[in-house]
């Protein structure tokens, strides 16, 4: 069951029409990344690049590049991981459903890794050097392996139990790296920092490898928001359908056996720069001083085959994996966070800034719930649950207000909060926590804010659809749009204060109106460089408005007050979403190399009919 190496993954999917092969000589700078982009964008095949430019390895991307192709890639365990799911939520499901319990002990059988004498990825040493050198972006700082799988062990206490597998980005290239060094870029709740803090804590270096291909269950579990406690090897022995091998040097942490390439080594208490690095949030995260990777030798199994991702603004590929895991875990949500009934980090505004929730009214069933109560409580539980906590906004809605919201359709969650929230009342911030490393809106690295807008109880008004006749706006403020119902785009003047200080140009707007004002006919106005741009469609909506706004410092509102340490408005809220001069730079793809690319795609190209 299931795929045991990269290889046998790209094989079956060839055979079944879900792959191609390139035979042209494709350069890993900037060119691989444009086409694989681009097959992304439109649906189509796992890439297989068998002519890598300055490199003898082949290269495979968009191996997940879509849903549809995730759920083939692990349609051999699919059933038995749903049963785990429903026997954990609902145990009578499998009475109800006799046949699933026969998978049950299969799945449970893979949850322990093996140990064994021989790993295929250690039979061949090579330099750091002789690694495909991946550069996605033009501003990028070097060559990055973007789907890699990072394991350590606790210092304190080895063993495949106290283990921690994630995707950690790593710079392979470029600053003032040595040929044996390698950037490693953790971020905030992450299970490697634990480890690396216990390391130094005992004056301690830390064994790390680096694990490249393999089984693609390996690479699902690399990015899984598991529980502390929970190795992520054990979930990707239950997705992969079979028990992951390890081998156990004598010196060093453990190496997966059946990965394409491995990278071993240690980090200490060592810095260097690390980036800059095209994310997945449209922006180049900058260059900052991360853990430096001492490489102590570089290995690859025969016929190694690298995989690869580029990242940019959302969707990506990477999209597939927040899709995915949501698909698996889902229903595990209200277990985790008792009285949620649904969490979702929106992809279209780059993940971490935005997350919608829908949580429960329960505890005063005897009460009109015209007012967020417990939910408020459960919000608290969602920001400090895990990866969740990097959000700066959170919009949580009651579930028995609309059983059947939709809490992945943006519009429609929206619609619902704006119709019901009280401005004056329910937002709540929290003005100086820790915040997602690769967003810079707040006033400093993982320093910002956070805002939970609670909405609940009976609508409260009707939403305008457009704009009021005779619209007046201050001078300075131009080109008002509509987004959507009650949500309206204004462009405005060039963003001039300092970091950490209110703009004057946007309290003068919102001094402009009273509470009579027809404009607050849209509950909220989104102050933008490019009005056209942010109410093209709701995707750029989501992108500008959360990916360039710090609550704190960024969130006004018309009739705006603070009473007793609360902000709130009488009118509409208006959220400055321009950019900033502390702002990092909006990703681009290279005019020249696309250029080229499109020309290969073209009739008669080498990859004619590719997208």
């Amino acid at each position: 069951m299931g795929y045991k190496t990269l290889k046998h993954c790209l094989d079956d999917l060839e055979r079944h029409g879900q792959l191609k092969k390139i035979d042209v000589e494709i350069d890993p700078y900037l060119e691989m990344g444009v086409i694989q982009r681009k097959v992304y964008e439109s649906g189509g095949p796992a890439l297989l690049f068998t002519n890598v430019k300055g490199c003898r390895f082949p290269m495979a991307g968009n191996i997940f590049g879509t849903m549809e192709r995730t759920r083939f890639i692990f349609r051999d365990t699919l059933d038995a991981i749903e049963a785990m799911v429903k026997a954990k939520t609902d145990p009578a499901y499998l009475f109800k459903n006799p046949l699933k319990l026969l998978k049950l002990p299969m799945a449970a059988l893979n949850i322990l890794p093996k140990t064994v004498h021989d790993a295929p990825v250690l039979k061949n040493r090579i330099d750091m050097k002789d690694l495909p050198q991946l550069v996605g972006w033009q501003k990028d700082g070097g060559a990055f392996i973007t789907l890699p799988q990072v394991y350590s062990e606790s210092p304190e206490k080895a063993g495949y139990r106290n283990s921690n597998l994630g995707m950690y980005r790593v710079q392979i290239s470029g600053n003032n790296y040595q040929p044996d060094e390698a950037g490693l870029h953790y971020q905030l709740h992450r299970g490697l920092g634990i480890h690396h803090t216990q390391a130094l804590a005992n004056g301690e270096r830390l064994n790390v490898n680096v694990f490249i291909g393999g089984a693609p269950s390996m690479t699902i579990a690399a990015v899984m928001p598991l529980p502390e406690g929970m190795p992520e090897i054990s979930f990707a022995g239950v997705l992969g359908g079979h028990r992951m091998p390890f081998y156990r040097p004598e010196n060093g942490a453990p190496v997966y056996a059946e990965a394409d390439f491995v990278i071993c080594g240690y980090i200490d208490g060592t810095l260097k720069p690390e980036g800059p690095f095209g994310d997945h949030v449209g922006y180049y995260s900058l260059k900052h001083d991360f853990p430096v990777m001492k490489v102590t030798g570089v290995f690859h199994r025969d016929g190694a085959i690298f995989p690869f991702t580029t990242v940019g603004r959302p969707p990506q590929e990477d999209t597939s994996f927040g899709n995915f895991i949501h698909e698996l875990t889902g229903e595990l949500i209200p277990d985790v966070l008792p009285g949620v009934k649904a969490v979702h980090a929106v992809d279209a505004a780059g993940v971490h800034p935005l997350l919608f929730a829908i949580g429960s009214e329960r505890y005063t069933p005897y009460q009109k719930q015209d007012e967020p109560k417990e939910i408020l409580t459960q919000a608290n539980a969602i920001l400090g649950q895990g990866q969740l906590s990097l959000a700066k906004y959170l919009f949580i809605t009651n579930f028995s207000d609309n059983p059947e919201l939709d809490i992945h359709d943006p519009e429609a969650f929206f619609r619902h909060v704006l119709e019901r929230v009280d401005w004056r009342r329910d937002m709540h911030f929290q003005t100086s926590v820790t915040i997602d490393t690769l967003d810079y809106t707040g006033h400093g690295l993982n320093k910002g804010s956070k805002v939970t807008v609670a909405a609940c109880g009976d609508k409260k008004r009707m939403l305008a659809a457009k704009l009021p006749e005779n619209i007046s706006l201050p001078d300075g403020f131009d080109m008002p749009k509509v987004v959507m119902e009650g949500v309206l785009a204004v462009r405005a003047p060039k963003h001039m204060a300092q970091r950490g200080e209110y703009d004057a140009a946007l309290l003068r707007f919102c001094e402009f109106f009273d509470a009579d004002n027809p404009i607050n006919s849209f509950p909220l106005i989104v102050l933008a460089d490019d009005s056209e741009f942010t109410a093209a469609n709701i995707a750029n909506f989501l992108w500008v408005t959360f990916t360039r706004s710090n609550p704190a410092n960024d969130v006004y509102g018309i009739g705006a007050f603070e009473h007793v340490k609360h902000f709130g408005c009488s009118g509409s809220l208006v959220i400055d979403a321009r950019v900033k001069a502390y702002h990092p730079e909006a990703m681009e793809m290279d005019a020249d190399v696309i250029k080229k690319v499109e020309a290969m795609a073209a009739k008669g190209g080498a990859l004619e009919g590719l997208f």
